[in-house]
This record gives C-alpha cells, structure tokens and sequence, in this order.
C-alpha cells in the first residue's frame, strides 16, 4: 500500500544534485492539504501517468485545487477533501551546475585532411542549469524514464559525445589534428552551439562547454610522430617513407651496392627534402657500390649538387661520421658525372 504523505520536502539537497523524487519509489499518497516546501533554488514538479503537471515556486504551500488547479482532474470524482490522490513530486534545483564533466568512453574515428583517418578521444567540462522545469520533467522522466541525478547527468553526457562525432566529423574534413590548439578552440565552440539545441528540448540551458582535452588514439599517434619527422627533414609523406626504405636499405651491409642503388631509386625526383631524408638515416656504414644506375629515371645534378651540399651540413653537425661522409661523397660524385642536367 502507497504511504500517505503529508509534508513533501526536499531538505538535504547535495551540492551536485539536479533532482530528487518524492517519493523515492513507488507511488506516493498525497492528500489535499498536505504541505509542500519549496526551498531557495528548487521548485516542485507534479506528476502523474506520464505527464508534467502544475508546477511550484519557493515557498511553503497548503495543497488546494484552487492554488494548483490541474490537480483538480485528479481528484474530480473525490468527495472527501481528505481523500488522499495517488502521484509524484519532482523537485528540481534550478542553480547553475558548473564544473560538469563530459569524455569519450572509446576513440572516435573521423576523417583528418592531412593524416586520413584519426582516431581520438576527448575531454571536457560544461554547465547548465534547468531553464524549463516541467518541460524537463516530461522530457526526461516521462520520455527517458530517468529518475536519479546519476542516470541524468550519463544521459547528459551521452548527448554531448554523440554530437561530438558529428561535429568532429563536419570540421576536420578541412582541418587536423596536427593544428591541436587551434583545433580544440573551434570545436569548443561549434559543439556548444550543436549541444545548445539538445539541451534546450530538454527544457535546460547549456551555459558553457569546453574541450579540456584531445587525446590521438595509438594508431594516430604513430602516425604525429611521422608527420612530425617529415616536418623536421622538409618533406612529403611519399618523400618521408622513401628516405626510410633508404635508411633500412644503408643499414642492411648485406644488401651493398644493391640496398642503395634502390634506396637511390626510389628518392627519384624529390630534390632536397629527399636528400636530407636520405642523409638523415645513413648512421652505419655500408660497402662502397659500384657505379649502377639509378632506376628508370636517375636523379637530376641539380638535386645531387643539392645532396652534397646537405651532406657538407650533416657533417658539420656532427649527424654523420668523416667515413660515412666520405663514402656518401664519393657516391654522390660519381652519380653527379652520368647524371641528366
């Protein structure tokens, strides 16, 4: 059997809390006359089957039909005014919740315009405060069945992620991931205006969201670390795991004269950024090739002349040992005199 309330109040309201029910389970027995206490901050939600009904300011208030008159249709067939009604109470906080926190519970995956494809998760903070209580009532208890701060605020959340994707997905069709502080600014600001909109058919309004955080997934970054090491040696990605399949090839004593020959190869065409990638990986020494040509189509004189010259920087930098110098010198020379202009 429903317990018959009298006095309904929500007098331990937690800092963080958004709603409390009254009763906390179950069905409620409220008889007319009963008080109801609305404290500084909160106003009272009548509900029943479903729907929002009246809704009380701050104050203390004695239940009648004439100061709540939608209770009438609850009891219109009551003949004793002390006949108790069957229905809920939400009170809900109407403060600004600040400081509210928001993340990717798994990486996201969106198109990046220079990488690809990245994967990534994100982190945030945002406030709102209930702008519409009865409408966020009907709105999350009645349509989501959501009764607990906890499932409001996962509910919440939820939203904001899956407009995060959406929105991810729309900017970094023209931006990436690379330009993380500019990034993280915009994006800010496009998914509080795409939040905004969810939040207010919800009857709340979302004052502020930030992205705290935007964090690469494993596989993206991997593929940073590589776009940064292009960016140190001035090339392309094409150009970058060309200098790499040299490096591998310089490495590998056993492959000689053939490892760079089709390191040289395949650094056709690529001028300076191509040979600062080549030169960059040429730590160990390597037997001295023969002359041998240089693939379907050698590298100009210009582009060689420009490798000598990078040479001569790597040495003085100390990168490159006087041997590994002197036999990529010598490489360079005898190419440079078969070499097209």
């Amino acid at each position: 059997m429903a317990r018959i309330i009298d006095v309904i109040e929500w007098p331990d309201q937690g800092a963080n809390e958004i709603v409390q029910r009254v009763p906390e389970q179950g069905a409620g027995d409220i008889r007319l006359g009963s008080q109801v206490i609305v404290r500084t901050g909160q106003v009272a939600v009548f509900y029943r089957d479903g729907k929002a009904l009246d809704v009380l300011s701050e104050g203390r208030h004695t239940l009648t039909t004439m100061n709540i008159p939608l209770l009438a249709s609850l009891i219109g067939l009551v003949t004793n005014d002390r006949t108790p009604f069957p229905a809920e109470v939400y009170f809900v906080a109407t403060k600004e919740f600040i400081d509210l926190k928001w993340g990717t519970p798994a990486e996201i995956t969106v198109p990046d315009s220079i990488l690809g494809m990245v994967q990534l998760r994100s982190f945030g903070t945002y406030s709102m405060q209930v702008k519409d209580p009865q409408r966020f009532v009907g709105q999350v208890v009645g349509a989501q069945g959501i009764y607990t701060t906890a499932q409001i605020t996962d509910y919440l959340r939820s939203i904001i992620v899956t407009e995060l994707a959406s929105v991810l997905g729309a900017l970094m069709k023209t931006r990436s991931l690379l330009d993380l502080a500019a990034l993280q600014s915009n994006l800010s600001a496009a998914l509080q205006a795409k939040v905004s909109d969810d939040f207010e058919g919800l009857g709340l309004a979302l004052r502020r969201l930030y992205v705290v955080s935007i964090q690469p997934g494993e596989e993206t970054a991997k593929a940073i670390a590589t776009r940064s090491a292009m960016g140190a040696v001035g090339a392309n990605y094409m150009q970058y795991q060309a200098g790499q399949a040299m490096r591998e090839a310089a490495q590998n004593e056993s492959q000689g004269a053939a490892g760079i020959g089709a390191g040289l190869g395949a650094g056709v065409g690529i001028g300076q950024a191509m040979a600062q990638a080549m030169m960059s990986g040429l730590q160990q020494p390597a037997p001295q090739p023969q002359q041998q040509a240089l693939g379907n189509a050698p590298l100009t004189k210009a582009q060689i002349r420009q490798a000598l010259t990078n040479l001569d920087i790597r040495l003085a930098n100390g990168e490159i040992s006087e041997a590994t110098y002197n036999r990529l010198q010598e490489n360079l020379r005898k190419a440079l005199e078969t070499a097209p202009d």
